[in-house]
């Protein structure tokens, strides 16, 4: 590297490098030590070598350093889970919604908290109930049990109020949005909502308000749906854990939810909200999902804008609904979709959803070496039973499970994440965080400061080879079987951005829900979606309900 000028004109900085050397300057001791880090061995002679070149480097790391990027400046690359040679239908058609017209009011009013989006659309729409009825009732029960389930981060009542006094005098007026119009929901508090702080589930952050709308958040406003509540989020979306506490699984209160979208899956599944939005980069959509008998599409990625929520891996991070039942999440899923053109990522692709294929027409296999080796009367052997009284024989494959996916995507996420926190780490604001174990957040950030560059593209390129050996494979069937959080798949799937729905599957012998993952073609989350409606009206155990919020 030449000491020359570099001139910045997005922001009309010019320096010298030579003038930002450290005075305390890396030497051959400190090159050499370093080397045993990375597997490598130069001669003293190339040791001397760079040392001037990696000077240099220092020089403008400490420009960087004094010029901290705020979390919502997007890296200049962007990543697309699409290959060469892949095509995909681009053209969306009406969807015709199943809304039922003879809903009417529980005797129980609590069961209201259990009813389906299409059930409260009706009514809302029928008039049979007000939105802001409707959303008085779900923040009682938000305030009711919040604090049991220590899912709530900020209750958004006054926001709340307004929303859904519009959605009654647009309903007055004959103007009608969508099926969401009048319905409360709840967000993870990554994304940002105008009036609302967005805390990230940490205490550097917990006072942080942004004053835009997050995408999603504005594409329900625009579709009538209610605002009441930000959900909680394990610290900067790992685990369960945040500021206010563990969030708790409805059906257990003495365990996790798991998460990080852990106040999206238990408000949904203990009937304080009606749906709630969540995110995942690495499992925090099937996690919680899964613990809490959830049904939560991680749809394909760059399937919905990103822009206002929160960034921790830019090359995966995912937004998807989490609700009740697979046609619930058609609802939602629907109405959120596409892009803003600000998330570089994101894309305009047809959400197709009729309810139901012929399930003639599909091609279904099961991931044999998650299942076979499983007892006899384990949920996802009897979810093949069920298959077979459906009339599907899902084809035994095995899924790819010696990739190091795990591996790989850690890495990925890790080194993102530090880049995307780098400011936190440097002026030591981590150390407020409540987690500071070994592998939390915190010791991750400041040891993925250790990853060199050319290790971290080698990952990405490794990536970009494990997508194109495993589409092979997954490029073959419509839907694929597998445990939640059995073997690698978990990992490779967020790896290749495939969507995957999880969905509630009977109960484990703790009385916490089993659950099963349906995993899809990318962008075809509408057979994915009405496949897993499919299985529910067959099996009904979406239909079953937490005691003790009912």
């Amino acid at each position: 590297m030449k000491n020359i000028a570099i001139t910045l004109v997005a922001v009309g900085i010019t320096f010298s490098s030579s003038l930002l050397l450290a005075q305390d300057t890396i030497k051959a001791p400190q090159i050499e030590a370093a080397e045993k880090m990375y597997s490598l061995h130069f001669s003293p002679a190339k040791v001397d070598s760079m040392a001037s070149a990696i000077n240099n480097e220092l020089s403008w790391y400490q420009y960087l350093h004094k010029h901290a990027l705020r979390n919502d400046v997007p890296m200049s690359l962007s990543f697309d889970p699409s290959l060469p040679g892949m095509h995909f239908n681009t053209t969306q058609q009406p969807i015709k919604w199943n809304i039922p017209t003879n809903v009417t009011l529980p005797a129980n009013k609590n069961d209201l908290a259990f009813y389906s989006i299409p059930q409260l659309a009706s009514l809302i729409k029928n008039k049979k109930i007000t939105s802001v009825a409707l959303t008085k009732f779900y923040i009682d029960r938000l305030k009711q049990y919040g604090n049991t389930l220590h899912c709530v981060i900020e209750l958004t009542e006054d926001l709340a109020m307004k929303q859904a006094k519009k959605a009654d005098d647009d309903l007055a007026k004959g103007i009608y949005k969508s099926p969401l119009q009048g319905i409360p929901y709840g967000i993870k508090d990554l994304f940002a909502a105008k009036g609302t702080h967005t805390t990230w589930g940490t205490p550097p952050y917990r006072d942080q308000t942004i004053d835009q709308n997050s995408f999603v958040a504005q594409k329900l406003e625009d579709a009538g749906a209610v605002l009441i509540g930000k959900l909680s989020l394990g610290e900067l979306a790992m685990d369960d854990v945040w500021y206010g506490g563990q969030t708790r699984n409805p059906w257990n209160t003495n365990v996790g939810s798991g998460g990080s979208s852990a106040g999206s899956a238990a408000a949904t599944v203990a009937g304080l909200v009606p749906f709630a939005i969540g995110t995942e980069t690495y499992g925090s959509i099937v996690d919680p999902s899964s613990r809490c008998g959830a049904t939560g599409l991680r749809p394909t990625f760059g399937s919905i804008s990103r822009t206002g929520a929160m960034a921790l891996c830019w090359s995966s991070d995912k937004v998807g609904p989490i609700c009740r039942s697979a046609e619930d999440v058609a609802f939602v899923f629907a109405q959120i979709h596409g892009t803003d053109g600000i998330d570089a990522s994101a894309k305009n692709m047809p959400f197709n959803y009729t309810g139901s294929f012929p399930l003639s027409k599909l091609k279904i296999a099961y991931a044999r070496n998650y299942i076979d080796s499983l007892p006899e009367n384990s949920t996802e052997k009897q979810t093949l039973a069920t298959m077979k009284k459906m009339g599907v024989n899902p084809i035994p494959i095995d899924f790819p499970d010696t990739l190091h996916g795990d591996e790989m995507l850690t890495l990925i996420v890790s080194a993102e994440a530090a880049a995307a926190f780098d400011e936190l780490t440097r002026t030591n604001e981590d150390d407020k965080m409540v987690q500071q174990n070994k592998d939390r957040w915190p010791n991750v950030f400041r040891a993925a400061r250790f990853i060199p560059a050319v290790e971290y593209v080698n990952a990405a390129r490794m990536r970009y080879s494990i997508m194109q050996h495993v589409h092979k494979m997954l490029d073959q069937y419509d839907i694929i079987i597998a445990p939640p959080e059995t073997g690698d798949q978990v990992a490779i799937t967020n790896l290749t951005g495939n969507p995957s729905i999880t969905i509630p599957n009977g109960f484990n012998k703790d009385g916490t829900p089993a659950s099963i993952t349906f995993i899809g073609k990318l962008y075809d989350e509408a057979r994915l979606v009405a496949f897993a409606e499919m299985y529910q009206e067959q099996t009904k155990f979406h239909l079953q309900h937490p005691k003790g919020f009912e």
